[in-house]
């Protein structure tokens, strides 16, 4: 950990490991208590919510520090350990879930913990309805990025690794370069093995405000009032160079 993540570190989750329940609950007590973070997460489940055409069977994997449910209340919520007010426990690789019972799965910041991307995509594939989606919003690799979840963040960042991540614990475990390995320095590759998904959007967006907010574990740098400001200025920026998130919305061909 560098000394800016022991200064800026939020207390509430000091010393907790990722992997206890606990510190899935206080990150969510933390995007409620938040105004300029939990506004951030109103506009990120606003934008997918708003790109799903059916909506009646919705999976959300990784819900446990979420909210979504409060503007899709039909959205099936799950995570892979079990805690209060989560409706399913599941792995992402091995869906408890029939063939072609979903509208969509939607997620933020899970893809980059699943240890096996290509049992995910299967899985999916399986459960997800032709003209069915995945849309996810993930951290995403640019020059500053980089630099910031290498710095500053604690979970790995390797854009050279290939699509594995090693098992270190239910939520432990994780690359925060894989989204952009997979869709971006990748492509061509996931376009050839999964041809029943075809990639709608790749959207790079968000340079600054998450960092701003402090995120679940670092204390918060700007008052929630600044929000609105700072996202009209961050607009400004050239996305692909400066965008910290991505949002990825994928479409079930077949």
């Amino acid at each position: 950990m560098s000394i800016l993540q022991k200064i800026l570190g939020h207390p509430l989750t000091h010393g907790l490991s990722i992997d206890d329940p606990r510190t899935t609950l206080l990150r969510r007590n933390i995007i409620q208590e938040k105004v300029f973070l939990h506004a951030i997460y109103f506009e990120w489940y606003e934008r997918i919510v708003s790109g799903l055409i059916k909506k009646d069977s919705v999976l959300e994997l990784g819900s446990g520090a979420g909210f979504l449910k409060q503007l899709l209340p039909q959205v099936i919520t799950s995570e892979v350990i079990e805690m209060p007010g989560v409706q399913l426990i599941a792995d992402a690789c091995n869906l408890p879930l029939m063939e072609q019972s979903l509208d969509a799965i939607v997620m933020i910041d899970v893809l980059h913990h699943i240890p096996d991307v290509t049992r995910f995509f299967v899985e999916a594939a399986r459960c997800v309805r032709p003209g069915g989606k995945v849309v996810m919003i993930e951290p995403w690799r640019t020059p500053w990025s980089e630099w910031v979840y290498t710095n500053l963040h604690s979970e790995p960042f390797s854009p050279k690794s290939d699509w594995t991540i090693p098992s270190l614990g239910p939520l432990s475990g994780a690359n925060g370069a894989l989204p952009w390995i997979v869709f971006h320095r990748d492509r061509s590759l996931f376009e050839k093995q999964y041809p029943q998904w075809r990639i709608n959007i790749i959207e790079p967006m968000m340079p600054f405000s998450y960092l701003l907010s402090g995120g679940v574990s670092m204390r918060g740098l700007l008052p929630g009032w600044m929000y609105r400001p700072i996202r009209a200025v961050e607009r400004i920026f050239n996305q692909e160079k400066w965008a910290m998130f991505v949002l990825i919305e994928l479409e079930h061909l077949s």
